[in-house]
């Protein structure tokens, strides 16, 4: 169960507290929910209302009385156009996030030529449309578009998928290993330090759901497979 849905239910027989401030914020759901962790407390774009974001990435807004809170997305309405505030938050977050894995870290697919873009997928070894998406990778790159691979065995940590992307990653020629996994070939099973189980996580902190989870660099996450042809368009490189 996710922390916010601890909250609520814990809310319901919590008395009302009220407040107004960061430290009577944290005072207010420390007695709430005392294993909580706040990373950071700021008012909202909202007039009285703070949004509140815990460790795992999970954002509520409260009121500043201390009586309601609300989880959601925030939008703004400027004229005829919906933005929505909340993920362009999520975007600068995980545009920073990706950008602190290094690229030793990564199995890179590098971009012919001149660098146009670049993209991070965070990808399943065993996933059909990741071995789908695999197939656009020479096309993207052609393009001028690097494509990074991120780990994100579905099944979890320590899963067939998991060990077959660390003998992948192990491997001396790691993008040769990483196209015959994933066109089905079996590749020698290795082990050595690496990165996939930290980078599973880093998935999940980002909101990864799925696979494949293509990452531009402007941090917009883009859920799913999609056409190399497509996927320039959106990149603008075409």
């Amino acid at each position: 169960m996710k922390i916010l849905s601890s909250i609520l239910c814990l809310s319901l027989f919590a008395p009302s507290i009220a407040f107004s401030g960061v430290d009577e914020i944290k005072k207010s759901f420390k007695k709430i929910m005392p294993t909580l962790q706040l990373s950071s407390i700021e008012k909202s774009e909202i007039d009285g209302l703070y949004r509140v974001e815990t460790d795992s990435g999970e954002v509520l807004f409260t009121a500043s009385n201390g009586n309601f809170f609300i989880t959601g997305d925030l939008y703004s309405i400027q004229g005829d156009k919906i933005d929505n505030l909340s993920e362009g938050r999520r975007g600068k977050s995980r545009a920073q996030k990706i950008s602190s894995v290094t690229e030793e870290q990564k199995i890179v697919f590098p971009a012919e030529g001149k660098t146009k873009a670049r993209i991070s997928i965070f990808t399943d070894i065993d996933c059909g449309y990741c071995r789908k998406l695999h197939q656009e990778v020479p096309a993207l790159n052609k393009m001028g578009v690097e494509v990074s691979y991120l780990a994100y065995p579905r099944a979890g940590i320590g899963s067939e998928s998991y060990n077959k992307f660390v003998s992948a990653w192990c491997a001396a020629d790691k993008m040769s290993a990483m196209t015959d996994a994933k066109n089905g070939v079996s590749i020698p099973d290795k082990k050595c330090d690496n990165p996939v189980a930290s980078q599973f996580e880093l998935g999940q902190q980002l909101g990864v759901s799925g696979t494949p989870a293509i990452v531009l660099e402007d941090g917009r996450l883009i859920p799913g497979y999609m056409t190399a042809q497509k996927l320039g368009a959106a990149l603008g490189v075409l």
